[in-house]
């Protein structure tokens, strides 16, 4: 059975590195002795996309990830069940969810793009967040122009209702003055704590593992208080 509230891990947008910060949450709370595991309520651009099985392999077990449903065109879930002439309904998906957090001591969903984008139906990942009352790990890039797609990002969560645990600034290199001042920034614009992942890969090599533990190395014990996660 659940013991505790379900983190989202959700994005600004798509490619911020959701799948990553969810691999090292999960091996990070797998490694405390927590029976934490990955959710991903549908996959899109598959193959050869599956963060489910990167996820798994970060946590070297085939258990830590599950995927309920797959789609191969790399679109929006209700978009890409469009194109591909498949039916896809929220009902499906929230059911599917719902049955592995009840399964799950610590349930760690990752959206799916953005907040916004369509889900299934008239509904939205952030509808998704909101029914399953999941707390939300917000991730965003480091750079230019995160301030204004995180605030609102934050606001649209805060709109509904939506506990949020803190924002993750993802690849940051600490190159820029945008950079180096926008986690403070973000802390005085939306009040919440503020964690910096620096670039965990190059164009050459994928590890996920070792990019887990470079999550989990970043990640402060502070912010990971923070989590919904009862202490065992």
């Amino acid at each position: 059975m659940t013991a505790t509230q379900p983190i989202a891990v959700v994005g600004t947008g798509t490619g911020v590195g959701k799948t990553v910060i969810t691999a090292g949450l999960t091996r990070l709370l797998r490694e405390a002795g927590q029976d934490a595991r990955a959710i991903k309520p549908a996959q899109t651009g598959h193959p050869p996309d599956d963060d489910a099985a990167f996820v798994a392999t970060a946590c070297d077990d085939p258990e830590a990830a599950t995927c309920p449903r797959y789609l191969e065109p790399a679109l929006a879930p209700r978009v890409a069940a469009e194109i591909a002439d498949e039916s896809l309904s929220y009902e499906a998906i929230h059911t599917a969810c719902e049955r592995e957090i009840d399964a799950t001591a610590v349930p760690i969903v990752e959206g799916i793009g953005g907040l916004r984008v369509p889900l299934a139906g008239d509904r939205e990942v952030i509808d998704l967040v909101a029914d399953l009352e999941a707390a939300a790990v917000v991730v965003t890039r480091s750079g230019l122009g995160t301030l204004n797609h995180t605030a609102l990002s934050i606001d649209a969560l805060e709109a509904r209702g939506i506990d949020i645990v803190g924002i993750v600034c993802n690849e940051y290199a600490d190159e820029t003055v945008a950079e180096r001042t926008n986690p403070a920034e973000l802390e005085r614009m939306t009040g919440y704590a503020v964690e910096t992942v620096p670039p965990l890969t190059d164009d050459d090599t994928v590890d996920p593992s070792a990019m887990a533990l470079g999550v989990s190395d970043a990640l402060s014990p502070a912010f990971c208080e923070l989590l919904p996660v009862e202490s065992e």
